[in-house]
């Protein structure tokens, strides 16, 4: 039996997305909090025994550290054959959709989030920009999931996972009411929700939270 240790801190989307999958197949895991907030992974002792990436989340199964979510969330899906896909266009689709919610919906959500809940003053000009590209990407899960229950089909993926890990934190954080805003990607979240073993992110993810200024 694989044991598993997470390196996070709370407010991590990418930490989520691992926490929930780990849930989601039936798999404890050890939490090991990060404190992200007092900068601890931009030193050169933390990147030199945990992370030389130097980020957050990091998965350790039976001592073997690995990293980037997204790779991860594959080999969960290939050790316990759940939320994988069903054959190699499916396996082409689910990628297209990781590399898409990566470099897109995430990337741009996490950034986003950071800088208006968890920073001081952020650059109006700069939040402007980042929500009028989110606004895009959440009008294209929108249209996606307005044709079926999942990305993919009629079953959750790893992709519906990655695609939901900075949309399932309050909406206080981030802004955004989803289920008003976008109501095809808020019942997307809810059947996602509705999985068994499912859990909202803080539940999943203990510990002390950063300052938050909103």
């Amino acid at each position: 039996m694989t044991t598993y240790r997470l390196h996070y801190f709370p407010e991590s989307g990418n930490s989520y997305k691992l926490a929930l999958m780990l849930a989601l197949c039936g798999q404890d895991f050890d939490p090991v909090w990060t404190d992200f907030g007092g900068g601890i992974t931009f030193t050169a002792e933390w990147r030199a025994t945990v992370n030389p990436m130097g980020e957050i989340p990091v998965l350790e199964e039976d001592g073997v550290r690995l990293t980037q979510t997204a790779p991860i969330l594959l080999r969960l899906a290939e050790r316990y054959r759940r939320f994988g896909p069903g054959d190699e266009q499916e396996r082409f689709e689910m990628l297209r959709w990781l590399f898409w919610d990566n470099q897109k919906l995430s990337g741009y959500m996490a950034t986003y989030r950071y800088r208006r809940a968890f920073t001081p003053s952020s650059d109006e000009k700069v939040q402007t920009f980042l929500r009028k590209r989110i606004d895009d990407f959440l009008s294209i899960l929108s249209g996606e999931v307005t044709q079926r229950p999942f990305i993919l089909g009629e079953r959750p993926t790893i992709a519906d996972i990655s695609m939901c890990g900075y949309l399932m934190f309050p909406v206080e954080e981030s802004g955004y009411d989803l289920a008003s805003r976008f109501p095809p990607v808020g019942a997307w979240m809810q059947r996602i929700a509705a999985l068994p073993g499912w859990r909202a992110p803080y539940d999943l993810l203990p510990g002390a939270r950063l300052k938050r200024y909103v």
